[in-house]
């Protein structure tokens, strides 16, 4: 067989993306391979909803380009948003690229490496899926081996929030829903080789049903549903939009026990001004109070949270304001940038005021803010007995398995004989970070 190498930068969109694409080349005759030099195929997915992932992205095809020259017959692709975003002007920069391949084609992998194998000619294909229903049709015949303790399950794609300084809706598109039967029996495949916790996916899942779907169904419901398949042991989702976030949601934490008590929810400002200019249709008492309703129905859950800092016009004291915010949230860990126009957004018309020395203090501040708020998290747990779903080996020194609690918690632990997929009690002894530490207890 060919070898595959695949690299993801960006989001969990991303990593479902590549894990298909995976899947698709592997029933084309395509193993993967860790080991570049090997590969008959590259391919690196990518993210462009920070300046920072280009151009990591531009610098690792600088040194793979070395290989191209070295091998002529290799395949060098370029897919994920960069790829929509830019298009044919990748290979203005990059002429070595074969493919260059946006998301809304991730099904027609295979069919693109063998039309470039078949041409000899590079291929873009960058235009829009113009089908109104979304669909990720289950294979027959799955790879060998298990998808691992935990997998994701794209259920919804694009964003039609479009918030001032996000790219998103540019390169994923607008929003469409998966059929939910094609997810149940996409969780029921997984669920039967070996998977026990599934995490549903999309830049918008409180969106899922509005659009796309011949036999609409609200997100709460289909949570409900997931939760009866049988062998399923733990759910989760991600990302979810404040303003979508409805009652029955929040009452899905309180009634399934399988909905595991973590919740990524973004604020990005904790200013009123800022949190208008960037069209996100919520005040942060709005935030609050949504978060203060979670709290009362999910005693303990666990919040994390995106901040971008630096926005167009951004003063110290409206910066002070989404300190606050993280302050009165308690968040357990953030996902936190400083500003940079992306193309095409209304903000990136916009002047980008905050010099780049302010930012760059301001992202400090928050970071270190961040840092001693995730340690008042973790000392919660010091003592005490959480659960962990193994999902693999621990390559800390001291500990031998590694998995995450209910909170999203990362846990390393020792002194027990596990495997992937056993859900163990640990006695938490110590942390780091946003890392729990500890010791299997006798089962």
């Amino acid at each position: 067989m060919k070898e595959v190498y695949l690299d993801t930068f960006g989001c969990q969109m991303n990593v479902a993306d590549s894990e298909r694409m995976e899947l698709l080349l592997f029933h084309s005759g395509y193993t993967r391979t860790h080991e570049k030099e090997n590969a008959d195929l590259i391919l690196v997915n990518t993210c462009s909803i920070r300046e920072k992932a280009e151009q990591k992205i531009f610098s690792l095809f600088g040194h793979l380009k070395p290989l191209k020259e070295k091998n002529p017959d290799l395949i060098l692709g370029l897919t994920g948003c960069l790829a929509q975003q830019e298009g044919e002007r990748l290979l203005g920069k990059m002429p070595f690229l074969d493919l260059i391949m946006g998301p809304d084609h991730v099904e027609d992998i295979a069919l693109a490496v063998d039309r470039i194998r078949q041409t000899g000619e590079s291929m873009v294909w960058s235009t829009w899926d113009e089908r109104k229903n979304y669909s990720i049709p289950t294979l027959e015949a799955p790879p060998p081996g298990n998808p691992g303790a935990s997998a994701f399950v794209n259920i919804i794609k694009g964003c039609d929030k479009f918030c001032s300084f996000c790219v998103v809706p540019f390169t994923r598109g607008r929003e469409k829903s998966r059929e939910a039967e094609e997810i149940y029996s996409e969780i029921r495949q997984l669920v039967d080789r070996g998977a026990k916790e599934i995490i549903l996916l999309g830049q918008n899942v409180n969106a899922y049903g509005k659009r796309g779907m011949n036999d609409p169904v609200p997100f709460h419901e289909l949570l409900y549903r997931v939760a009866e398949i049988p062998g399923l042991s733990r759910l989760r989702f991600t990302t979810s939009y404040p303003r979508d976030f409805t009652r029955e949601l929040i009452l899905a934490y309180r009634d399934l026990d399988i909905l595991m008590n973590h919740l990524h929810l973004p604020v990005q400002s904790g200013n009123d001004r800022i949190l208008n200019d960037m069209r996100r249709g919520h005040t942060a008492r709005e935030y609050l109070d949504l978060v203060s309703e979670l709290k009362s129905e999910a005693p303990g859950i666990a919040l994390s949270t995106d901040i971008i800092v630096g926005y167009p016009g951004e003063t110290e004291s409206e910066f002070q304001d989404t300190l606050k915010l993280m302050e009165q949230v308690g968040f357990s860990s953030s996902f936190m940038f400083s500003y940079s126009p992306r193309p095409g957004t209304p903000a990136a018309l916009l002047a980008d005021s905050v010099p780049e020395a302010v930012k760059h203090e301001r992202l400090q501040k928050t970071l270190e803010h961040q840092a001693r708020l995730t340690e008042r998290e973790a000392r919660r747990f010091l003592g005490k007995d959480v659960e962990v779903l193994i999902e693999g080996r621990s390559s800390k020194n001291g500990y031998e398995w590694k998995g995450r609690n209910p909170e999203y918690w990362r846990v390393h632990l020792s002194g027990a004989s596990l495997k992937a997929g056993d859900i163990v009690k640990v006695r938490v002894d110590e942390f780091s970070g946003h890392t729990l530490m500890g010791h299997a207890l006798d089962q």
